[in-house]
């Protein structure tokens, strides 16, 4: 009936708006967990800071919305039901990581979300294997080379400002670190509101209301505004996970964690790759810590956040296949 599938579209619509803003305040300390942490800022000013610049950085770029609406599997074989349970599952997993302060990654959740409601309703066989390669090898490939940016980076850094007193160094790079927390707060709205963007354009195209994908500009305005609240929310479970209890940072260190892993992911947003932020910067700060000795990082928090990534996509890929198989019978197929 086209009621029903209208009434599927909008919620389609509005759980993608309501994971991007989950989105928003569980990914809050990729940008801003490292100036909080060293004091470069309080958590109100960074929140407000992050929030402005996700939404602009969110309205520049849909290459990454392509690559997710497109590279998991064809818009022909899906229904707003397969959309729905995906985002749906993404969200549970979201929710149960930010509770236990762990920063999983809300682009595994996505992808693995679509996978495993995608899988339930038509089969393994739909999907892009071609294009779930490349976008897994980005996201297993951008901890490593963030890893070695952060650590690269800080090795330059201290090598540059090797006759500098360490005070005068931090309160030159406390205010430098506002700065580079700006930068990773937009990189992360160019990245991961796309993310949203490709699933509610998927939604539209499956619909009819698009002939070909193509992100309207209303579902770029929408979903920037949902993540920029989202930031303002704030997350602070997890900005003590990142900035507190996984390394200790000096400004110096939180510049050169930011500056790194807004390279990596605005380089590779603008090839429509969609790496994951939380996984990105923190392993920037992996990379510096370790710069610093081996015992400067708590391999105990390490230990936990690498478990939350290994078991993000086939836990949340099982949460939208269960989604799936609960909400199908009513809400069809």
């Amino acid at each position: 009936m086209p009621e029903a599938a209208f009434l599927l579209l909008v919620l389609v619509i509005l759980a993608a708006l309501v994971f991007d803003y989950i989105n928003g305040f569980h990914d809050t300390a990729n940008a801003i967990a490292t100036c909080v942490s060293t004091r470069a800022l309080s958590v109100r000013s960074a929140i407000i800071m992050a929030a402005g610049l996700n939404f602009l950085g969110a309205m520049v770029s849909t290459k990454v919305a392509a690559t997710i609406g497109k590279g998991i599997v064809d818009p022909v074989n899906v229904t707003q039901m397969v959309v729905l349970a995906a985002i749906l599952g993404a969200i549970a997993w979201n929710l149960i990581t930010w509770y236990y302060g762990l920063p999983s990654s809300s682009s595994h959740a996505i992808i693995g979300g679509m996978i495993g409601s995608t899988v339930i309703h038509a089969g393994s066989s739909v999907l892009h294997w071609a294009g779930l390669k490349k976008i897994i090898l980005s996201l297993i490939l951008s901890p490593i080379v963030g890893t070695a940016v952060g650590f690269l980076f800080m090795v330059i850094i201290l090598w540059i400002f090797r006759n500098s007193a360490p005070y005068l160094l931090n309160r030159n790079f406390r205010r430098l670190q506002i700065l580079s927390a700006a930068v990773m707060a937009f990189a992360h709205g160019t990245a991961d509101a796309q993310k949203s963007m490709g699933i509610i354009t998927l939604a539209l195209v499956s619909y009819g209301s698009l002939s070909a994908f193509v992100v309207p500009t209303w579902v770029k305005v929408t979903c920037a505004v949902a993540m920029g609240l989202g930031t303002a929310v704030g997350g602070w479970r997890i900005i003590k996970t990142i900035g507190k209890d996984f390394v200790k940072l000096q400004p110096i260190h939180g510049f050169c964690v930011e500056t790194a892993a807004a390279g990596v992911i605005m380089g590779a947003a603008s090839i429509g790759m969609p790496v994951s932020t939380t996984h990105v910067i923190t392993s920037a700060i992996l990379g510096v810590g370790v710069s610093k000795r081996m015992t400067a990082v708590n391999w105990n928090v390490a230990y936990r956040i690498v478990w939350a990534w290994v078991l993000t996509i086939p836990a949340s890929a099982t949460m939208g296949g269960i989604v799936y198989l609960l909400m199908s019978p009513f809400l069809g197929q």
